[in-house]
């Protein structure tokens, strides 16, 4: 996919770039396949905000995508590659051999017309789906379960891809995309290859009506705001923050401070993403 550079009539599309599309062989989703996606912006049951700026945003359908790859044995065909607002991947409509269809993330390199399939016996072939256990070391894979029949769970963005490095017992050691090296169990199912749309880590937005266009709304500054909205708020003068360190708008520290509190999947972490950084 090739990066698309606007002509700069406009201030706002003088940094702007966009998808080219051509990878999409077809404009409207499957009519079977989608939900309509209702925007809460970013409140709870109670109406309280829980999650800040988020609001507004072009109306978008949900696309049911298949993640856990649970149609053993049955082969399907690539019938298209669609758009999907709600993620940064590609998707592929597969049409099963007994009628059904499904969506799945589209890997780089599946086209229309393509057979994959769930499988232990499956070929290693992109878009195939197989147990760990029978995948071999070096394989790139995406989609990787962390529970056996969950369904894939991590690498799922565009772009991203994990490595199959080691396999001992019933454990296989997977180098994610951020560099942690976890174990998972070789009974989980992942899918060959890497996720498709290798070019959204170089879109530019431009301007800030296509955030809200995606249902982002404008974050203000604490520094900018009074001493009883932020911490950050009030002083003299264009100063940092005039404390130690920043924090969050309910006085909690952040940048550096750690928030993990899943002590019990540390033993599956061999190597944290940060070097010499312990869980």
């Amino acid at each position: 996919m090739a990066v698309k550079i606007y002509k700069p009539t406009t201030p706002g599309q003088r940094n702007k770039t966009g998808y080219t599309f051509e990878e999409i062989t077809k404009s409207k989703p499957e009519r079977s396949l989608v939900v309509i996606r209702k925007v809460h912006a970013g409140r709870n049951m109670f109406g309280r905000i829980t999650v800040r700026h988020q609001g507004g945003g072009h109306k978008q359908y949900i696309r049911l995508v298949d993640f856990k790859r649970n149609k053993p044995e049955v082969p399907a065909r690539v019938a298209a590659i669609e758009y999907d607002p709600n993620r940064t991947a590609r998707l592929a409509l597969l049409y099963y051999a007994d009628g059904e269809k499904r969506y799945i993330l589209a890997p780089v390199g599946l086209k229309v017309g393509d057979a994959v399939i769930t499988s232990a016996n499956a070929e290693i072939r992109v878009g195939n789906c197989l147990p760990i256990a029978r995948i071999p070391l070096g394989t790139m894979v995406h989609n990787i379960e962390m529970k056996e029949g969950r369904g894939g769970q991590m690498v799922r963005s565009a772009g991203t891809a994990a490595q199959v490095l080691a396999k001992e017992g019933d454990f296989a050691q997977i180098r994610l995309p951020s560099g942690e090296v976890r174990l998972i169990r070789q009974v989980c199912y992942a899918t060959i290859g890497q996720v498709g749309n290798l070019d959204h880590k170089n879109i530019k937005l431009g301007k800030a009506g296509r955030n809200r266009h995606l249902g982002i709304r404008p974050g203000v500054r604490g520094s900018a705001m009074s001493p009883r909205d932020h911490p950050h708020g009030g002083g003299e003068g264009k100063q940092p923050i005039g404390m130690p360190g920043p924090k969050s708008p309910w006085g909690k520290p952040t940048l550096g401070y750690k928030t993990r509190r899943n002590k019990r999947s540390n033993k599956y972490i061999v190597r944290h993403r940060s070097a010499g950084k312990r869980g």
